[in-house]
């Protein structure tokens, strides 16, 4: 659904009004909801004692998001690795845009000078003790976060590692084994845990504000169909192709365009699920109170990439493995569920991850029986009423007030016809700001704050928000949900696969049964 301006800040203003109710006395004390909010909104101290020494593994398009967004309060960055030259030349001076602006701009050539450079995270690793390394950020292709992390687990180090946390289940369970037997923290990179915005929505959906959910519709729709328009599939550069050409077989990759583009082959990648739907089925699996589902079935197929006279001649001629068309249906529990008593209690969450159309680009929406919730491109939230015989509907025209329900049961929408937004939703101090953090700093904040206190509990008792248990959960949907549509079959949910002690894994069970 794409609102209008206007109606989209009334959708922002209901949201506002809605949090200022529900969480007056907190926001007002965590103060605006904007950049740099870990330590106050979340409830850790700041940190105590000197920055950790950390080390990046991965420079490239996620890692420079990664080094931009770092607390140099909380985290001291002393090196850096890359397989490749232009990787590692970026990393420094950035992409040239605000998302990426290297280290230097960052940090100032000073400080920038004093960081390491390796062209392999082994080199890296050895040199931990020269560098007084504490820990490692990881942002490499798919098919090595887990062998890389292992490795810097030996090593003795803690591990913060991009999503997904694993190119597979059995890796995911020996990844958390190892963190526990060296005990070490072992953190993954869905930020939306870390997100103030994301927080703040969930609460509206757990004080019951929204009602009954019985659907949430999830997508992220690229138009990558327009002649060289397309950012997984790159060039390779001619610095990388001299340094690497001739060894980059030994790294697990069989030529530069696997390394380069690894999002767009098996071998090295997980597809549109792994690198985009594993983001939105946990902000979904959050609202839902991070149940795990039930079941997943879909569709996944190459419907453009490489068919017959459809797009222009460079789609027509590509030859990637992973599809680019993907639908898939999540069925979790409710509330209420109980497979015995109550088995129909079900939430139906859908997904869509399509190249051919962004007229809704990426987000959420949760469909409750008395309010409708949008998180749209992780920066903005949007509330709207459901129509009701009594106040009329609290669609893009009309604002919202957050009133005390004469049966006591807790806070309930009303809608008014009016042009103005309430004081509490115009209220900076409780507001949402323009520049919300989509997360990323307060997750490297938290990850070095649990250093420092030698943290290693759950998410419930003030530790790491997404450990390895939790982001096991979010690889094992993304990855039964790929194992659904290649096989075109209905795929039940086991809870062995959610234990990390059970070596059972979805791939493993599946393959027995089709075998």
């Amino acid at each position: 659904m794409n609102l209008t301006p206007e109606q989209e800040q009334i959708g922002k203003d209901n949201f506002n009004e809605a949090v200022s109710f529900t969480r007056r006395d907190f926001i007002t004390t965590a103060a605006a909801a904007t950049t740099g909010l870990g330590a106050a909104y979340f409830g850790y101290e700041k940190l105590k004692g000197k920055p950790v020494k950390v080390g990046f593994i991965g420079t490239g398009d996620e890692g420079s998001v990664l080094i931009t967004q770092h607390p140099p309060e909380y985290m001291e960055i002393v090196a850096i690795a890359d397989l490749r030259p232009s990787n590692r030349k970026k990393a420094m001076h950035g992409h040239g845009n605000e998302h990426r602006v290297g280290l230097i701009n960052k940090l100032g050539d000073e400080k920038a000078a004093k960081i390491k450079q390796f062209d392999d995270h082994k080199k890296l690793i050895a040199a931990k003790d020269q560098l007084g390394l504490e820990a490692v950020v990881i942002a490499v292709p798919l098919s090595q976060h887990a062998p890389i992390a292992m490795a810097a687990l030996d090593a003795g180090l803690h591990v913060l590692s991009e999503k997904l946390m694993a190119h597979n289940i059995t890796e995911c369970k020996e990844l958390i084994k190892k963190a526990r037997e060296k005990n070490l923290l072992l953190a993954v990179g869905h930020q939306r845990h870390y997100s103030v915005l994301y927080d703040n929505a969930n609460q509206l959906v757990k004080t019951g504000l929204l009602g009954d959910i019985r659907h949430i519709r999830a997508q992220w729709h690229r138009n990558n169909s327009f002649p060289g328009r397309d950012s997984w599939r790159k060039g390779v550069p001619k610095e990388d192709k001299a340094a690497l050409e001739k060894v980059v077989q030994e790294y697990g990759y069989d030529n530069m365009d696997e390394l380069v583009n690894w999002r767009l082959y098996n071998k090295t990648g997980g597809g549109l699920m792994a690198e985009l739907g594993s983001h939105q089925l946990d902000a979904c699996s959050i609202f839902l109170g991070k149940v795990h589902p039930l079941a997943v079935q879909g569709y996944g197929g190459k419907n453009f990439y490489g068919v017959k006279g459809i797009g222009s001649k460079d789609k027509q001629e590509d030859d990637r493995e992973i599809d680019d068309h993907v639908y898939v249906t999540f069925e979790f529990p409710g509330p209420h569920y109980d497979p015995e008593t109550n088995p129909r209690d079900i939430c139906i969450v859908t997904y869509s991850s399509i190249n051919t159309n962004r007229w809704e680009p990426y987000g959420e929406t949760v469909l409750g029986s008395r309010g409708t919730l949008i998180m749209k491109t992780e920066k903005e939230a949007l509330l709207f009423k459901e129509a009701s015989p009594s106040t009329g509907g609290g669609g893009p025209d009309q604002r919202l007030w957050v009133i005390k329900s004469s049966d006591g049961s807790g806070p309930v929408l009303d809608a008014y016809e009016t042009t103005a937004p309430s004081a509490a939703a115009s209220d900076t101090t409780k507001a949402m700001g323009d520049k919300i953090s989509r997360g990323y700093t307060e997750e490297m904040e938290h990850f070095c704050h649990c250093i420092r206190t030698d943290n290693h509990k759950g998410p419930l008792e003030g530790g790491l928000k997404c450990n390895g248990t939790v982001a096991m959960a979010d690889a094992i949907m993304a990855l039964t949900a790929n194992l659904a549509m290649k096989h075109k079959v209905r795929i039940e949910f086991k809870p062995e696969w959610f234990d990390p002690d059970n070596p059972a894994t979805p791939e493993a069970d599946f393959a027995d049964k089709t075998a």
